[in-house]
């Protein structure tokens, strides 16, 4: 059952990051192009409307996520991996630089995370500061949960007997270790992505995103929010948008945990 539901999750959570990353070949006007007034309600070829220029809500919203999609998961990629490899290591090697690097890792996760993405924003560019955010605070708890996981699997049965058979340290954490925490790791991907998308929406609203007229969905939550009375498709399906990609996928988060802690 809980693979089952896993599975289902796995592929909404699919379906989604597909959406956002191909929607804009699904668009039927130029998301830039205007071609009603300003903030106007549903209407023939327009069904949700246009936003304060009057563009075209739905060719907007097809075309918002992918930017926002491919930063996400550059940036979850890189902290899980980098959170990931360093896990593995200061697990499986509980000496004093080990301690180092974990106790350097605590220091980093009590540093408030938007903090970190604003100071990267002043000398990079949006997407290359989600980026660095997500790292410098994804990668920490990364490696502490999967430094954790390893310490625990250092002296199982499976892990004895693999060292008992000549392998080395290094063999037995790529071909033992590592797939035994799957789940976990899978899991962590997955919240690094929502990390990711809930820091690049924080930078976007507060005018650190894409430039006009590029569409972006958390821009068009600033953009359109002074005319929700208007046309409140405008700012409400973006949202939606939003929390469907990220509700999604940190469902499928949630599952591989379960599996992986019933497992």
């Amino acid at each position: 059952m809980r693979r089952r539901t896993a599975l289902i999750l796995a592929a909404s959570a699919g379906a989604a990051v597909l959406v956002a990353l191909g929607g804009r070949t699904l668009a039927r006007h130029d998301p830039a192009a205007i071609g009603a007034p300003p903030w106007s309600g549903p209407a023939p070829g327009m069904p949700l409307g246009a936003d304060g220029l009057g563009r075209d809500v739905l060719s907007r919203v097809l075309a918002g996520g992918q930017d926002l999609t491919l930063t996400a998961l550059a940036a979850a990629l890189i902290a899980s991996a980098l959170g990931v490899t360093g896990g593995l290591w200061a697990g499986w090697n509980r000496g004093r630089l080990s301690r180092a690097v974990t106790a350097a890792a605590d220091l980093l996760l009590a540093l408030p995370l938007l903090l970190l993405a604003l100071l990267a924003v002043v000398a990079l560019p949006g997407p290359a500061a989600v980026i660095v955010g997500t790292v410098l605070g994804g990668t920490p708890l990364t490696l502490r949960v999967v430094a954790d996981a390893t310490a625990g699997a250092r002296y199982a049965g499976y892990v004895e007997a693999a060292l008992s058979r000549g392998e080395r340290g290094g063999s037995v954490l790529i071909r033992e270790v590592l797939p035994a925490h799957a789940g976990i790791v899978g899991a962590d991907l997955a919240q690094r992505f929502v990390l990711s998308v809930q820091l690049a929406v924080a930078l976007n609203v507060l005018g650190f995103g894409p430039a006009p007229p590029a569409p972006d969905w958390a821009a068009m939550l600033r953009e359109n929010l002074p005319g929700l009375g208007l046309n409140p498709a405008a700012t409400i399906v973006p949202a939606l948008a939003l929390a469907v990609l990220t509700g999604s996928v940190a469902a499928l988060s949630y599952a591989l945990t379960s599996r992986d802690g019933a497992s």
